[in-house]
């Protein structure tokens, strides 16, 4: 089966696309009368996937739904829940200031489960159902609404990713005895206690290219100087890099990885943390993961026992490899580019074709009948679209 190219989604993978989007929207009460159904991590793909559309199409109106889902995630996931004793904003602002500045108290993850009460043991199969706050799904909110701004050029949703990353590094680092800053892995919803102590393998390095990308886009906007400088905040996770191991076999910490390579890639030299040899430490971590995720088998396993947004999460990023592939064809030579980065994003772009692999099982009406799909039928069609049409999430605009 001929694969179409990188440069752009084929016409029928952009009406798939397109049709899941709208779904969504309407079954998650965007477009329709349904009752809100926010989850934090769905929306930010969702965010991305609109804007990639009203880029590929021209139309004012999935721009619009854009700017509407940023709306409704701040006022349901920026607030307590509805069966919460509290009420309000979640950062504890008045109303009306709460509303100007909707991500001062962090977002919530959107999880059916109230959050683990203080002093409740940890039941970790449950934990996963409670909400809270992720870090790793806090950083990608700040790149939806980045890509906001890049596509606006409107500063406020910068400013809020901004504010959502001054307050996420002030919530989830620590200073530990002897080995400098550390992370949690999740927050209560107030952020006021860790419900889940351990680091995430990635998030200080989520969090460090994160607050580089919010910078320089605030450089590059008009007014957009208002609001919180991070090049402490910047300078504060870039403290955790240094010996960090960052190779995985998860399918979606290998398509997080090459995501975070196609940023560094494209903002290299706007920001001295984001460097040729930052750039070439992700890929050759992904390099190194891929072979133990294939090798693992999952890939061959029956839909029934496979979790698709994984799977997509990694397809996504092996579009952003090539990416990278088509751009070393480029004359003149792309400043990005030495004799190391070449070899590794020739080697990996190998690997690329797999990505449209697990597109082609996923499109497959009938795996798409599994239980595992329907599970998570949001953030599985959510993540399909992105891989299908990725210029939405991988490309920064103005970059």
């Amino acid at each position: 089966m001929a694969h179409p190219g990188p440069r752009e989604a084929s016409p029928l993978h952009q009406q798939e696309a397109v049709q899941l989007m709208l779904r969504f929207a309407e079954r998650t009460g965007l477009t329709s009368e349904s009752p809100q159904q926010r989850y934090l991590w769905t929306d930010s793909f969702a965010v991305c996937n609109f804007l990639g559309m009203a880029r590929t199409s021209g139309d004012a109106r999935t721009l619009q739904l854009a700017l509407d889902l940023v709306e409704r995630v701040h006022r349901t996931l920026g607030r307590h829940r509805p069966d919460d004793t509290r009420r309000g904003w979640i950062s504890g602002l008045a109303e009306r200031e709460g509303a100007a500045h909707p991500t001062r108290g962090g977002l919530r993850i959107g999880k059916p489960l109230p959050e683990r009460r203080a002093g409740e043991p940890l039941e970790e199969q449950q934990e996963w159902d409670r909400d809270g706050q992720y870090f790793h799904y806090l950083t990608k909110w700040m790149h939806a609404l980045d890509q906001v701004a890049r596509a606006t050029r409107q500063p406020s949703f910068n400013l809020w990713a901004r504010e959502l990353a001054q307050v996420a590094f002030r919530a989830f680092t620590y200073p530990a005895p002897g080995s400098g800053l550390r992370m949690v892995w999740k927050m209560s919803i107030d952020l006021s206690r860790p419900l889940v102590a351990s680091m995430g393998q990635h998030d200080p390095l989520d969090g460090a290219i994160s607050a580089a990308q919010l910078q320089a886009t605030r450089s590059s906007l008009p007014d957009g100087h208002e609001g919180p400088d991070l090049d402490d905040v910047v300078r504060g996770f870039a403290s955790m890099l240094p010996g960090g191991h960052w190779a995985t076999a998860d399918p979606l910490g290998l398509g997080g990885l090459l995501l975070d390579a196609s940023r560094v890639q494209q903002l290299l030299g706007r920001a001295p943390l984001l460097t040729r040899g930052l750039l070439h430490t992700l890929l050759t971590a992904a390099l190194e993961g891929l072979p133990h995720y294939l090798a693992e088998g999952e890939l061959r396993l029956p839909a029934s026992r496979r979790l698709a947004f994984r799977e997509l999460g990694l397809s996504l990023g092996l579009h952003a490899v090539e990416r990278m592939a088509l751009a070393l064809q480029a004359a003149p030579r792309a400043p990005w580019v030495d004799g190391e980065t070449e070899a590794l994003v020739q080697t990996l772009g190998r690997l690329a074709p797999l990505g449209r692999d697990i597109e082609s099982f996923w499109l497959l009406p009938e795996h798409r009948e599994s239980p595992t799909w329907a599970a998570h039928r949001d953030i599985n069609e959510v993540m399909l679209a992105s891989s299908l049409m990725p210029e939405g999430c991988l490309v920064l605009a103005g970059a």
